[in-house]
């Protein structure tokens, strides 16, 4: 028998938005690593590196408060990073093109009346070069323009799904906050401050 074949990267990476998406929650890396191995098949050896992945292309956002990470993604966030992505791809792709175009009529130019030189040749392999960048670019270009139909789907309610969480996290960050005041005798700035709470918390209107 053929063992089973893994998940890509860029197939890890959207079953983790996947996990984000659907339940709407906050999560610390341990809770990731118990869920993505059982619920979509991401070894729990990796979790970390795609979780990081997504941070670093500004797909999760992550929030250290204490000694603990914070992660978490809005439907939102998502597209407007891959808007922002798929902007810059294009911009690329523009300019590549037309160098390309630039460099096709050098080439047409060099042709007249002439034998190959060394010009020419130069010419020619970097045309080449630019050839397979741009189609480089337009695969990615692509992958973008059609990526993740459900990112689209929940763009829909993102607003109102990201202000509920926000509210919702913040209203627990006050509840822990007065229960804290009450329990121990502890001043709100020490509070704010050992938990790196920022002063000017408050709800999305």
């Amino acid at each position: 028998m053929s063992k089973k074949k893994g998940l890509s990267a860029e197939e890890k990476r959207t079953r983790m938005m996947e996990i984000f998406f659907e339940t709407k929650d906050v999560f610390q890396l341990k809770d990731m690593e118990k869920i993505a191995p059982k619920e979509k098949g991401i070894t729990a050896m990796s979790v970390k590196e795609v979780l990081q992945s997504l941070v670093d292309d500004g797909m999760v956002d992550c929030e250290r408060i204490g000694t603990s990470n914070y992660y978490w993604a809005f439907p939102s966030k998502a597209l407007h990073a891959r808007k922002r992505k798929l902007e810059i791809l294009e911009s690329q792709l523009s300019e590549g093109s037309q160098k390309h175009a630039n460099l096709q009529k050098n080439i047409d130019k060099a042709k007249i009346g002439r034998e190959q030189t060394e010009e020419r040749t130069m010419l020619a392999k970097e045309l080449s070069s630019l050839q397979d960048q741009r189609n480089q670019l337009k695969a990615e270009v692509e992958k973008y323009r059609e990526c993740d139909p459900q990112v689209v789907e929940e763009i829909r309610q993102a607003n109102i799904v990201a202000k509920e969480a926000a509210n919702r996290w913040t209203d627990n960050v006050f509840a822990i906050k007065s229960w804290a005041k009450r329990k121990f005798g502890l001043e709100e700035n020490k509070i704010d401050k050992n938990f790196g709470i920022p002063e000017d918390l408050d709800y999305i209107d």
